[in-house]
Parts: structure tokens; sequence; C-alpha cells
């Protein structure tokens, strides 16, 4: 164990050239930033959950509930002993040739049981007032957090300088507001890679849980290797965006949809700006070339890179979906509907399909769950993106 965690922490490996770990411990005239210092991050990571739990529950809850947010989930399907053993043991999306199957041992038309299998999906489907608190939730910590951000680092010579991030690296003092901002953001999206499972789930799934992966190996990594100030950067732009695009969902699920149409193009705006423009000139153009001119070559600072990289690879998609949205906003003068919606509407494939018999009585419903649906807009990468 002992000549795994030597190969691993290999100095030539995470530190510049005459530089080692003993010169980066911490005395009593300056703090450096220490591995040991991250676990910290998962007991806070299981407060902050917690605290969550409480503010969805005892603040956006009575919120939503005062905004008339919806509160029931989507139509319930009605009691079917038949198709419910179908659904949950067979298929939840029968095919057309089972559809015929079940419309003749049922006597049911075949899009009322393409109806009730919709209905039955959606039973599953978080309402929108759960969407509401999550929301909400994530806004109010992005707007602390930013906040906390915008004012740490507005006193910081590197906000205006980015030179300024390397000079005197490795041996820069870790200073107190630094390591709270950096272990609060980094128990956040612990909380977020452990949540995700239970939070609303969205068609993007695979590509929030990468992106959890990348923040939190980038937050991790560059603590150890005392690449904060940079860090810190990275952070606050990140969380520009978020604040308003959180604050466009809410206003969706309380159906101001003129408000929440504002909010998107604003977000779309704000997140374009900051990640493709931003973000490439300033902190990639530091890491890339600013840093290597002071320090040289290194390998973690190549791993470093590859990270942002892949980062940017995942705002270029992003910025693609958002952009395509926000086009259908501006031409269609409205929002178009949220490509990662919970709730199924009324498919355009039901109706080519022929009604081969009358509805059963059983099944007199003309109500489609799109009419409990949020109404949404937001892509499949705006709706989730955290960073």
């Amino acid at each position: 164990m002992a000549g795994i965690l030597a190969w691993f922490w290999n100095e030539r490996f995470w530190l510049p050239h005459n530089v080692t770990w003993a010169d980066l411990q911490s005395t009593e005239e300056a703090a450096f930033p220490q591995a040991e210092d991250l676990y910290l991050a998962f007991p806070l990571a299981f407060c902050i959950f917690m605290i969550r739990l409480l503010f969805e529950r005892f603040i956006a809850k009575p919120c939503a509930l005062g905004l008339k947010v919806q509160a029931n989930g989507p139509q319930k399907a009605q009691p079917n002993a038949i198709l419910e053993k179908v659904f949950t043991a067979i298929t939840k999306h029968p095919d057309e040739k089972r559809l015929e199957g079940l419309s003749k041992q049922l006597d049911w038309d075949v899009r009322s049981i393409q109806r009730w299998f919709r209905q039955r999906r959606n039973q599953e489907k978080p309402s929108t007032l759960r969407k509401f608190c999550e929301s909400m939730w994530r806004f109010t910590f992005y707007l602390y957090i930013f906040t906390y951000g915008v004012r740490f680092l507005k006193k910081t010579p590197w906000l205006w300088n980015t030179r300024q991030c390397w000079s005197g690296y490795p041996y820069q003092p870790l200073m107190p507001d630094l390591h709270y901002y950096y272990i609060v953001e980094l128990s956040f999206y612990w909380s977020l890679m452990f949540s995700q499972f239970i939070d609303v789930k969205r068609k993007d799934f695979g590509i929030m849980f990468t992106h959890h992966i990348v923040t939190v190996t980038l937050i991790t990594f560059s603590y150890v290797t005392n690449l904060t100030r940079v860090g810190t950067l990275i952070l606050c732009l990140h969380d520009a965006a978020d604040i308003v695009l959180e604050a466009a969902k809410m206003a969706n699920y309380c159906k101001c949809q003129k408000l929440s149409d504002l909010l998107f193009l604003t977000f779309a705006v704000v997140f374009i700006v900051s990640r493709l423009g931003i973000y490439p000139l300033w902190v990639l153009n530091t890491t890339l070339f600013e840093l290597y001119e002071a320090l040289g070559n290194f390998p973690a600072l190549w791993v470093f890179n590859v990270l942002l990289m892949i980062l940017q690879i995942l705002h270029c998609f992003w910025s693609y979906l958002i952009i395509k949205a926000a086009y259908k906003a501006i031409s269609k003068g409205k929002v178009a509907k949220d490509a990662r919606s919970d709730v199924e509407s009324s498919s355009d494939e039901e109706e080519t399909v022929p009604r081969s018999k009358a509805p059963h009585s059983t099944i007199a419903t003309n109500g489609t769950s799109g009419a409990n649906g949020t109404n949404g807009y937001l892509t499949g990468a705006t709706c989730s993106e955290e960073h």
C-alpha cells in the first residue's frame, strides 16, 4: 500500500521541477492546501443535502403553493390488471404488434391503450411542485455561492490580471476565504453526485453525470496542486449562468411564460458569452499559455488542461442546444417544449394509428398527460446544466 501511495503521489507528476510535497506542508507562518482537507467535503455534502431537504419542505414548498404551482402529479391511469402486468413485467413501450394484441384481448381501441401506457409512464414522473422545489433550492445555492465568489474575487489581484494566478506558484498561501469557497463548492457537487439518482430524471442524465465527475475531479485536482486561484475564476464564471437558468425554470413552473421566455433568452446570452467567450479567452488562455510560460511543463499541468478542454466540449454541446431552443423561441414567438420534459404528451405517432374499435366505456377520457406537463422549453442541456 505504501508503494502504491508513493507511486500515486509522485512529485514529478504533481508538482513543478524542484518542488516537493515537503515544501508545501503547512506551517505556523503559512497554510497550503492539503489533500486530507478534502475529506471535509463528505460530511459537509451530507449536511448540504439535509439542508436541502429542510429548505424544500419548509421554504420552497410553501412558496410554490403560494405561487399556485401545480401540486398534483400527472393524471393516473385507470387500474387494469392485464395492462399493468405488461407494463411492469414486459415493456413500458409496447410496439404496434403488442398493441394490436392487447386491443383484441381487452376490446379497446389501440389509441386508448396507448393513452393508458402514456399515463402509466407519467405516473412515475415527478410533479411540477417537486421540480419547482428542486429549482428553487439550486437557485438559492447558486445565488449565494456566486455572490460570495464575486465578493471574494473582487479583492484579489488575479481577477483583473490572470498572470497573478501563477505569481509565486506553488508557494501561494491558502487564504481562509478561498478554502471555504472551495470546500463548499466541492461539497455541493458531491451532494449532486449522490442526489442525481433520486432527483428529477432528464434525458441528458448521462451527460450531466459526466459533467459532475469532471467538475469534482477538477476541483479536487486543482486544490491538491494548489491551482486554486484559477479554480476560483472557473467556479465563479460557471455559477453565473446557473442562477438565471433556475430562475427561468421556476417562472416556467409558475406558468409565467413571458417572464420564463425572457429569463431563458437572458440565460442563453449569459451562458454563451461566459462559456464560449470568457472561458476560453480568459481561463484557457492562462492555463494553456501563461501557466506554461511561468512554470514550464509538468504532467499535472496537462491533465488539468485536458479536464478543462473536456469541460469546454460540454459547453459547446450545450450551447448548440441552447441556440437551437432560442432560435425556436424567436422564430415562433414562444419557446419550444422542453426537450427533456418529464411528462409525455400525445405523440404524432398515435395520430397515425387507426382506431380498430370504438373506445371502451371504462376509458372514456379525453385528457392527455400533456395538460399536466410543465409547458417547458428548456433543452436537454439547459434544463440541468450545473456547470
